[in-house]
């Protein structure tokens, strides 16, 4: 084997590992959220709240790599449900302005208690040394695929 199929074989079993591991965190994370919440609205609440800034709708769907179409969709569900509150720009006409409403954080924060649990329970099972070690590599790895050097 040469060391260019090595490395290629290497790289086709990591993107496997992490495409797998993503699927199944997602669908394990879907299944605990509390009811009528949707993954889509969980993140986008967890950002605003982490944030804690008001953003457009086209600055989250560039923070989610999502269509504006893709992103406008789940800022309705999220307005419908009074999980956030979206308002003309003042200084842009042409823009809004979306935040994550005190009812948007009560549902962020109820989502969290049962994520949290699920969360630790697989680092448990890993070992923290482990994950801790894992953590900087996949940092290296996001940084790259998001054009950054």
């Amino acid at each position: 084997m040469t060391a260019s199929t090595a490395t290629n074989s290497l790289a086709v079993s990591l993107f496997s590992e992490i495409l797998t591991v993503e699927q199944l965190a997602r669908t394990s994370v879907a299944r605990v959220l509390p009811k009528g919440m949707e993954l889509s609205q969980f993140a986008v609440l967890n950002h605003l709240a982490h944030t804690g800034l008001e953003r457009t709708p086209a600055q989250l769907a560039r923070s989610f790599h999502l269509t504006r179409g893709a992103m406008t969709n789940t800022l309705r569900k999220l307005e419908w449900q009074g999980w956030v509150h979206v308002r003309p720009d003042w200084d842009d006409a042409r823009q809004k302005l979306v935040r994550v409403s005190p009812a948007g954080l009560a549902a962020r924060n109820a989502a969290l208690e049962t994520i949290v649990p699920l969360i630790a329970d697989v680092v448990d099972t890993v070992g923290a040394e482990k994950v801790r070690a894992a953590l900087p590599v996949l940092r290296e790895l996001r940084v790259k695929l998001q054009g950054g050097e």
